[in-house]
């Protein structure tokens, strides 16, 4: 299913806010999560709406959150990457917390918040131990982990699959989109984006 995203702003002579690049990121990263329960449910992975479908979400954007900060990393300054990675972890929570009927049916206002804010900290720091090369992007180590936390998801039949499946197919898809869509974004006013240079960042 192809994927339109807006990458490029109408600048109009002024930087956009990082609240404003943090919006398209988690347009991005909720539609790219739909996109890949749908292509996994099409591989009979077992994926139900409730609270598998709501921690697959969670789990999924965690990872987008995660891999956009490498990305910003590179390209912004230590004030801007800290402002733009802030600013888009409040706004994929708030995707949750806005499509929490959807995902898991929770009456309680903010507790969908809170718990992806929970989650989003304690990913960061299990991906602060691996790798995200600038030409590859994540790590072996960085992909197989997001696969791994899918083995308390789904159901054991699934098991032997799933980490392939994240590895292979559904960690590289994410990551070719949010590196398309943040080049552009991260571009200077006039530039159409910023040419990449050799060599591995991250914590």
């Amino acid at each position: 299913m192809a994927i339109r995203i807006r990458s490029h702003f109408h600048r109009e002579g002024r930087e956009r806010s990082a609240a404003e690049l943090a919006s398209v990121i988690a347009m991005l990263g909720w539609k790219l999560s739909q996109d890949a329960i749908r292509r996994m449910r099409a591989a009979r992975f077992d994926i139900d709406i409730g609270r598998q479908y709501f921690d697959f979400v969670c789990e999924y954007l965690a990872f987008m959150l995660h891999a956009a900060d490498r990305v910003a990393y590179r390209a912004l300054d230590a004030g801007k990457r800290s402002e733009f990675t802030t600013a888009l972890a409040l706004k994929l929570a708030e995707v949750v917390e806005d499509n929490r009927d959807m995902l898991v049916a929770e009456p309680e206002p903010g507790r969908c918040r809170r718990h992806f804010i929970a989650l989003a900290n304690l990913r960061g720091a299990d991906y602060a131990d691996f790798a995200y090369e600038e030409k590859e992007g994540p790590d072996f180590g960085f992909r197989r982990f997001f696969g791994s936390r899918l083995l308390d998801i789904v159901p054991q039949k699934d098991h032997a699959w799933v980490i392939d499946q994240i590895m292979e197919i559904e960690a590289p898809e994410a990551v070719k989109a949010l590196e398309r869509t943040l080049a552009g974004l991260f571009a200077p006013a006039g530039e159409a984006r910023r040419p990449r240079r050799e060599g591995n960042v991250g914590e």
